[in-house]
């Protein structure tokens, strides 16, 4: 059973464009993903998922620099990019990260990868039951059930987000959640905002000399500095369906 981690990455941004590519701490935001995607020992590769754009080329550039693979798809309809990456690697189960998700944590990937692996559902993730900060977001899908989503999913959100056909319809697909002992979904650590990318650019110069540190080191760190949370606190998730 080959397991490939793919990291979904674009320019375009709304709220902040080519944060992908924003640096933190002498390294793009992409590349720390990756690199920190790159310590969970239940991936077998690492793929960055693109599109096709000419605007994307600084994104393949930087997967070169990172020696990365990168696959190029269609730029609205995600779902299908994703297919088609987890095709052209030879994936029998993908796992999906985004690129704007700097503190993504191995730990947390990987229980959710042994709860899949236990489990055999079609899908297991932490995001069903939100436990873990935002940003630690980790899904794990069998191929035939992104096979399955893309034939079937007929909304534009559904596709932008690969998954959601596949959670909105829990009478034909099994869905194993995961869950952490206590609840800390009220923190937020993705990057949709410049108020965020502050956010995160301050965790990585406090832990600098932590180079591997951990989610729990974050939350020590936070519990340490409480203002910190105060940088991004005001910023709201957008809807799912917006995009």
């Amino acid at each position: 059973m080959k397991i490939v981690a793919i990291i979904q990455a674009r320019m375009g941004s709304s709220r902040l464009p080519g944060k992908v590519l924003r640096d933190i701490r002498g390294q793009s935001m992409l590349a720390r993903v990756v690199n920190r995607v790159r310590r969970a020992r239940s991936i077998d590769d690492v793929l960055v998922a693109t599109t096709d754009s000419d605007a994307d080329d600084p994104v393949r550039q930087e997967c070169r620099r990172n020696s990365v693979p990168v696959f190029r798809g269609c730029e609205e309809d995600v779902l299908d990019r994703y297919l088609r990456a987890a095709q052209w690697t030879g994936a029998d189960v993908v796992v999906r990260i985004t690129s704007d998700c700097p503190l993504i944590d191995p730990e947390i990937t990987d229980k959710t990868v042994r709860a899949f692996l236990a489990e055999r559902p079609d899908y297991a993730a932490n995001v069903l039951v939100r436990t873990y900060p935002r940003g630690l977001d980790t899904e794990v899908i069998t191929m035939q059930s992104l096979e399955h989503a893309w034939r079937e999913a007929d909304q534009l959100y559904q596709r932008a987000h690969v998954t959601p056909y596949i959670y909105e319809h829990p009478d034909d697909f099994k869905l194993v959640s995961v869950t952490g002992d206590s609840d800390y979904s009220q923190h937020r650590w993705t990057v949709d905002s410049a108020e965020d990318l502050e956010f995160v650019r301050a965790i990585y110069q406090r832990l600098e000399n932590q180079p591997e540190f951990s989610w729990r080191d974050v939350l020590a760190l936070l519990q340490r500095e409480p203002e910190l949370i105060e940088i991004n606190r005001s910023v709201s998730q957008k809807a799912l369906r917006v995009g």
